[in-house]
Order: structure tokens, then C-alpha cells, then sequence
């Protein structure tokens, strides 16, 4: 077992906090009160190669490993988790299923563009009815011979204005159940696609998350993805390597969270001393540093497992389902630590606890990935 990162790997995870100190934390307080999108932020991410991270070179990405990958995440989590969604989804929901799937006209007209980040894509799975069970499509895509008719709503959909690109997941053969379902890819301002009103969240605030809604939007034969009936697949093997963003997402937030509690303990003081030399917070402390190096190990792991061939469908949903809670958990700490001013926008740990919590939900809730690992550890 070799747990030492290469020189490049270390330079990456430096460049990434450094981008996060200097440009992400900046107005972070005002984004989230505005929910305003970063669109100066994402610009300079996708100039510095962290929306294409695992997209080879040839198709504008950067070219790293899954490992890499999760570094960064980590690192912009701990000040922006808004701005760090969506690296998320454009790298593991995006342009790693395009390169994987994907044509190679799809690759040339689309994946370029997305992975250098001139433009930004969004992945559109779950509907009104159809969040944890996928399987439920409502939205239709009917086959009419060289193109596709799509009608149908998709709800809580990340980038959901600010992207160009849309993978849309709809079904085309009701009888077919999951198998009849197809991944389309759409284009923002096609004739009968519509951009619902934004929601109004709990936390990551400064990512634009929208309904859209298809009338009757034609979509070319050459827009879908894979064979007829392969959406489904599609989606599950997409998200299966999304979860592994999303845990590095959670255990940025929680990192992020224990750094400002640990240095907020050695200058507060109570009792006439810091406030780090009373057992009760020293211990919270440790407890927090246990459950975050743990969280750590679980991400590389999955990470590594995914760089090496290896099946990651049961390490990257335990890594998921151990660091959102750890965030969880940590975020709350954080918040009680500083005791009245955890309560304050100013010191920011309000905002990572808010911003803690959907990572239980998108991209597979907690329920979800105990199915996952319940079904993986039971067939054995």
C-alpha cells in the first residue's frame, strides 16, 4: 500500500487552494445571499483545466486522474461548495459519460467546448416523480425516424441556466421499462425547451438550479447516446462515478468546516483561556479530524479504484454515504464550536452547514447508497 501523492498530484491540490483562498473566497457570502451564479469563478476554472479534468487532451480536457480530481473538489469545497458542484457536474456527469458513450462527431461538436469550460453542461435525470427511482421516466422521447419528439419536466437540474449542453434522460418504449429509455443530448434555445424559475435553496445558493420543461422539443437521431435503449445504463454508470465528486464535495465542506473550528478555538477564550484547552472542544476536535481522515480514505480509495479499472460502484457509494454525513456532522460541530458567531454569516461555517446537507440527497440520497452497498455485500 502506497499512500504518497506524486509531485503533479501535490501541485494540483496546492493550485486548487490557492485558486479557492484567493478567487472563490472573495464575495462568497455575497454569492450565497444573492444566490448569485460565479460566472467570473467558473471562467477562470475551466481556463486553469478543472471542468475537464479527466477528459484527455485530445478532446480539451486536462487529462488527470480521478485522484487528482478529488483533490480539487475538495479543496474548492472548503470555501465555495456552489462553485465546486459545478466542477462536479460537468467533469463526472458530463464529460467523462460523453467521452465514455459518446460518438465521436458528439466528441468534436460538444466535449470540447465543455472540457477546456467555454461552455458548461448539465445533466437531467430526475423529475416531479422520478428523484430516487429512476426508473419512472415521465419524460417521453418519441422515436419519429431521424429525430427524436421530447416532452416532459425535469426538476432540480444543476446549471440548469447556465449551461449550453443538456444530457437529458427520457423514455422512449413505456413497454420496455427501464430498457426502453434513451439519453438525448439537447442544446439550450431549441425550438420548445423551456427554463423553469429558479428554486430557492437551503444551501449551495450561488448554483443556479432550475426545472426545464421540453414541448415537443425535436432533438436529432445523432443526439443520442449510445445504442436505442441504453439511457438507463447510461445514467446508473454516470452517476456511479458522480458519487465519487459528490463525496469529495462533502469531505471538502466538512474540511473547510474543522479548519475555521480548530483555528477559531485557539484564539477564542472562556474561562480565561482558549477555548481549545477545555476537554469538551478539544475532544470535538479530535473526533472531527478521525471522522474527516477517515472520510479522506474512503474518497481516494474510490478515486483510485475508478483510475485502476476497478469495479467502484460499492467503494464510491460508501465514500459518498460516510463523508455527506461526516460533513453533516462536522458542519454542526463547527457551528457549535464558535458558539454565537457560528450563528453569523461572517464566520462562514453557517453557510458550509447549509451547504452540507443536500450532499445526502443529489446525485443518490443516503437511502440509495445503502441499496447499493446492501446489494453488493449481499450477492457475494
Amino acid at each position: 500500500m502506497d499512500f504518497k501523492l506524486s509531485e503533479e498530484q501535490l501541485l494540483i491540490k496546492e493550485a486548487a487552494r490557492d485558486f479557492a483562498k484567493t478567487e472563490l473566497l472573495p464575495g462568497v457570502i455575497e454569492r450565497d445571499e444573492k444566490q448569485e451564479f460565479p460566472t467570473e469563478q467558473v471562467k477562470k476554472m475551466g481556463e486553469l483545466g478543472f471542468l475537464g479534468m479527466m477528459t484527455s487532451a485530445e478532446y480539451g480536457g486536462s487529462g488527470m486522474d480521478t485522484v487528482s480530481y478529488v483533490m480539487v473538489m475538495e479543496e474548492l469545497s472548503k470555501v465555495d461548495a456552489s462553485a465546486s458542484v459545478i466542477v462536479s457536474v460537468n467533469n463526472s456527469l458530463v464529460c467523462w459519460g460523453l467521452e465514455t458513450y459518446g460518438t465521436e462527431e458528439q466528441k468534436q461538436k460538444y466535449l470540447k467546448r465543455l472540457a477546456s469550460g467555454e461552455i458548461i453542461g448539465a445533466f437531467c435525470l430526475s423529475e416531479p416523480e422520478a428523484g430516487s427511482d429512476a426508473t419512472s421516466q415521465k419524460t417521453t422521447a418519441i422515436d419519429k425516424g431521424d429525430h427524436y419528439i421530447v416532452n416532459g419536466t425535469k426538476n432540480w437540474i444543476t446549471n440548469g441556466n447556465s449551461a449550453d449542453v443538456y444530457l437529458v434522460i427520457a423514455q422512449t418504449d413505456p413497454e420496455k421499462k427501464h430498457k426502453g429509455i434513451n439519453a438525448l443530448i439537447l442544446e439550450k434555445g431549441m425550438p420548445g425547451f423551456e427554463i423553469g424559475p429558479k428554486e430557492q435553496k437551503l444551501g449551495i445558493r450561488g448554483s443556479d438550479t432550475h426545472s426545464l420543461i421540453f414541448n415537443d422539443v425535436k432533438v436529432p437521431k445523432e443526439n443520442r447516446i449510445g445504442e436505442d435503449g441504453f439511457g438507463f445504463k447510461f445514467a446508473m454508470k454516470t452517476l456511479a462515478g458522480g458519487r465519487i465528486g459528490i463525496a469529495a464535495q462533502a469531505l471538502g465542506i466538512a474540511s473547510g468546516a474543522y479548519e475555521l473550528a480548530k483555528e477559531y478555538s485557539k484564539v477564542r477564550k472562556a474561562f480565561g483561556t482558549e477555548i481549545c484547552n477545555h476537554q469538551a472542544i478539544a475532544f470535538k476536535l479530535a473526533d472531527m479530524h478521525t471522522q474527516i481522515e477517515a472520510a479522506r480514505h474512503m474518497v481516494l480509495k474510490a478515486a483510485w479504484d475508478k483510475d485502476n479499472g476497478n469495479d467502484y460502484d460499492l467503494s464510491g457509494a460508501m465514500a459518498k454515504l460516510y463523508a455527506s454525513q461526516v460533513a453533516m456532522d462536522t458542519t454542526i460541530e463547527a457551528v457549535q464550536i464558535h458558539g454565537g458567531n457560528g450563528y453569523v454569516k461572517e464566520y462562514h461555517v453557517e453557510r458550509l452547514m447549509r451547504d452540507a446537507k443536500i450532499t445526502q440527497i443529489y446525485e443518490g440520497t443516503s437511502e440509495i447508497q445503502k441499496i447499493v452497498i446492501s446489494r453488493s455485500v449481499l450477492k457475494d
